[in-house]
C-alpha cells in the first residue's frame, strides 16, 4: 500500500475549489448551476496587458526567469508600491512568486520553525491554516464575528500572543468577508505588535484596489514596526489576471533572500511572458482598475439590498473584496423534504443540489454559522442566483 506523508494527510482540501470543482460537475450534466463560489474577477485582462504579453512572446522572452523574478518587474513593483503606498523598497526586497497564494506560503515556509505559533484572525482565507500546518506552526485562531464587523480588536490581539507567537497574518480587505481595516484601526494594532520585536506580520493587500471606503491603508506604514512586516500583493484581483500566477512579497532583505532560497529549490522563477504582462499591469494606465472597482461596488450594492430580505440571514456591507459572508445558522435543524440542514455546509450543498446555486460554507473560513458568497460576477447572474437562494431557503421548515 502506497504510503502517504503526515503532511498531506493532516492537510484539509480547499473548500472554495471543492464547490467550484462540484458546480462545473453540475453544468456539465446541463444543470444551469450559477457559480458563486470562486474569487475570481469576471472581467477579461485589460487590453494593453495582453499586448504586453503578445510582444513578450515576440521578443522570445522563453527562457528561465531569474528566481526572484525580471529586474523591470520588481523596479515596477517598488515604484508602485512608493507612489501608491508610500512605502520605499528596494527590488532585491520585493520577491515575484507563482501568484500570491506560493508568496504567503513562501514567507511561512521561512520563518516559522515547528511548535511556532502564527496567529489567524478568523473568518481567515482557508489557505491560511493549511500553509501553517505545512511549516510546522500552531494555528492560533482569534475570532471576530460580524457583531464587530469581523475584525479583531487590539485587546482579542494582545492576549493571544504567547513567548511563542512568531507571526500574525492579516488580510484587509479581506477574504472571505470583504470587511477593511481603517487607519487608525491599524495604527492601534500595530501598537500592540510594537511591543513584541519578535513578531513578524504577513499583511495578504491582494484585494487592495476593491475597496469601497477610499485609500487603501497597509500595516507597513507605521515605522515602528515596518521592519517586520511582509506585504503580499500581486496580480490577480485588481487587474483581472487570476490564471497569469504572478504574486510578489516586499519584505525586509533577510526574510525576501530566505524566500528566493526556497524558491529557487522547488519552483524557480515565474513565467517569464506573465511576468511582462504584470510589468504593464503596474506601470501603465490604471483607468482599467477603477471601472471594475465601480463595477463591484455597484454589485456589492446590489446583492446587499436582496439578500437583506431574504429572512433569518443577517448581512453587513463589506467595505472592500468581492465577497458577502453572511450569518445563516438561523437555518440549521430545519428540513426540506428528507433534508435536514445540519450546518453551513450542508446548506450550501442544499443550495447548490436543489438551488443550483454554489457558495462556500462558512467552516472553512472558520466561521461555521456563516456562508461565502462571491459577487465577482454579472448583477443578471447574482439577481437571479439570489432569487433562487431565497426560494430555497424558504422552502426550509
Amino acid at each position: 500500500m502506497t504510503q502517504i506523508s503526515d503532511r498531506i494527510t493532516g492537510l484539509s482540501p480547499s473548500e472554495t475549489l471543492a464547490m467550484s470543482q462540484k458546480s462545473s460537475e453540475l453544468r456539465a450534466q446541463g444543470i444551469d448551476v450559477i457559480n458563486l463560489s470562486v474569487g475570481e474577477p469576471d472581467f477579461f485582462t485589460p487590453d494593453h496587458i495582453k499586448e504586453a504579453a503578445k510582444k513578450a512572446i515576440d521578443d522570445n522572452f522563453s527562457f528561465y526567469s531569474p528566481v526572484p523574478g525580471y529586474a523591470d518587474l520588481r523596479n515596477a513593483i517598488a515604484e508602485k508600491l512608493k507612489r501608491e503606498n508610500g512605502l520605499h523598497y528596494t527590488p532585491d526586497q520585493i520577491v515575484v512568486s507563482n501568484g500570491a497564494k506560493q508568496s504567503v506560503c513562501n514567507v511561512l515556509l521561512s520563518i516559522i520553525n515547528p511548535g511556532d505559533e502564527v496567529i489567524v484572525p478568523a473568518p481567515y482565507w482557508v489557505s491560511y491554516v493549511e500553509m501553517v500546518k505545512l511549516a510546522e506552526g500552531t494555528n492560533i485562531i482569534v475570532t471576530a464575528g460580524i457583531g464587530q464587523d469581523f475584525k479583531i480588536t487590539p485587546a482579542q490581539l494582545e492576549a493571544a500572543i504567547t513567548p511563542k507567537t512568531k507571526a500574525l497574518i492579516l488580510c484587509s480587505p479581506s477574504n472571505p468577508t470583504g470587511s477593511v481595516y481603517s487607519e487608525e484601526e491599524l495604527r492601534e494594532l500595530a501598537g500592540v505588535i510594537a511591543k513584541y520585536p519578535d513578531i513578524i506580520v504577513l499583511s495578504d493587500e491582494i484585494y487592495e484596489h476593491i475597496n469601497y471606503i477610499g485609500a487603501h491603508q497597509s500595516i507597513a506604514q507605521f515605522e515602528a514596526i515596518s521592519d517586520r512586516v511582509v506585504i503580499i500583493n500581486g496580480v490577480s484581483k485588481a487587474y483581472a489576471m487570476t490564471g497569469w500566477r504572478i504574486g510578489f512579497i516586499a519584505a525586509p532583505l533577510r526574510i525576501a533572500q530566505s524566500c528566493n532560497k526556497l524558491q529557487g529549490q522547488y519552483t524557480s522563477g515565474a513565467g517569464s511572458v506573465a511576468q511582462k504582462a504584470a510589468v504593464a499591469a503596474f506601470s501603465g494606465d490604471q483607468t482599467c482598475v477603477e471601472k471594475m472597482r465601480r463595477a463591484f461596488l455597484r454589485r456589492r450594492d446590489l446583492v446587499v439590498s436582496l439578500c437583506k430580505d431574504i429572512p433569518g440571514i443577517k448581512v453587513n456591507v463589506p467595505q472592500g473584496a468581492f465577497y458577502l459572508f453572511p450569518e445563516v445558522d438561523s437555518y440549521f435543524g430545519k428540513s426540506a423534504g428528507d433534508r435536514t440542514i445540519r450546518d453551513a455546509a450542508g446548506l450550501a450543498m442544499y443550495l447548490l443540489e436543489a438551488g443550483h446555486v454554489a457558495t462556500v460554507g462558512g467552516a472553512a473560513f472558520g466561521a461555521p454559522e456563516c456562508l461565502r458568497l462571491s459577487y465577482a460576477t454579472s448583477d443578471e447572474n447574482l439577481t437571479e442566483a439570489v432569487a433562487r437562494i431565497k426560494k430555497a431557503l424558504l422552502e426550509l421548515k
